[in-house]
């Protein structure tokens, strides 16, 4: 364990402990102020570092979303933190699914709630959006070198107060009134990721459960890519997650990655 915070609620210790048994959690990497996660889980990855091993930060100056969007989290109120994991390549797509469902299930436990997932892994309660999911991996011949697995969920600050985000994110806090000591929803969190990459790893599909959860499916979409945009209607996901979407000429088409908006 490498903890270089001040004082805060995150018990790293007890954490350690309850999660000693696990993959997930049983290393965990505790940091006052880092430029990203991310960056340090791929380092601590090149060095060995064990599966399982989380990277968590009071504070990042360079964290980010995904298209390398910058992550709106003000020092010691959320859960900014990566995760370490070494699967086969054939289960990479499942490490979406596995960290979506955790971090949903998580957010229900936490109140009278009921999250959504906008495709492919944006955690929403009422629309708007509570999680951010990040995955980077490095592959190597057959086999994965890591997967990387970033997650921010708002927790204790009032995203109304960030003019940038106002009208798109909320928070526990923002949906409860309550707010929250962050321990035990990082162990809650962690204990549903460690199950949900258990039941992969031993070859259990999540395709339903989390395409259950999806808030896109039956909607006219406009699906942006790197290097296109279409417009369709989002009829279901296949097997892997992908996208299905019904064009106007009534042809299917598969999006492997993107950015979906809903027609309003």
């Amino acid at each position: 364990m490498a903890d270089t915070s001040p004082a805060s609620d995150l018990d790293i210790a007890a954490l350690e402990g309850a999660l000693a048994r696990r993959v997930i959690g049983r290393r965990i990497h505790h940091y006052d102020l880092i430029g990203s996660t991310m960056d340090e889980a791929r380092r601590l990855a090149a060095e060995g570092a064990a599966e399982g091993t989380v990277v968590i930060a009071e504070e990042q100056t360079a964290g980010r979303g995904r298209f390398d969007r910058p992550w709106v989290s003000p020092r010691g109120e959320n859960l900014s933190f990566s995760v370490i994991l070494t699967p086969p390549a054939s289960l990479l797509p499942y490490m979406n699914m596995a960290a979506t469902l955790a971090v949903a299930r998580t957010v229900a436990d936490c109140g009278d709630l009921m999250p959504t997932i906008k495709w492919p892994n944006d955690v929403r309660v009422g629309g708007l959006k509570i999680s951010g999911i990040l995955i980077e991996t490095a592959i190597e011949s057959e086999d994965t070198v890591f997967a990387n697995v970033g997650i921010g969920v708002n927790v204790n600050f009032d995203p109304s107060l960030y003019a940038e985000i106002a009208d798109i994110s909320t928070s526990l806090y923002r949906e409860t009134g309550q707010r929250r000591n962050r321990t035990p929803v990082l162990h809650t969190l962690l204990e549903q990721f460690d199950d949900a990459y258990a039941a992969v790893c031993a070859g259990k599909s999540l395709t339903a459960d989390w395409s259950a959860m999806l808030d896109t499916l039956g909607r006219t979409v406009n699906l942006r890519s790197q290097h296109e945009t279409i417009q369709g209607v989002a009829e279901s996901v296949d097997e892997r997650g992908n996208l299905l979407v019904r064009l106007s000429d009534g042809s299917l088409y598969t999006a492997t990655a993107g950015e979906v908006t809903s027609q309003v």
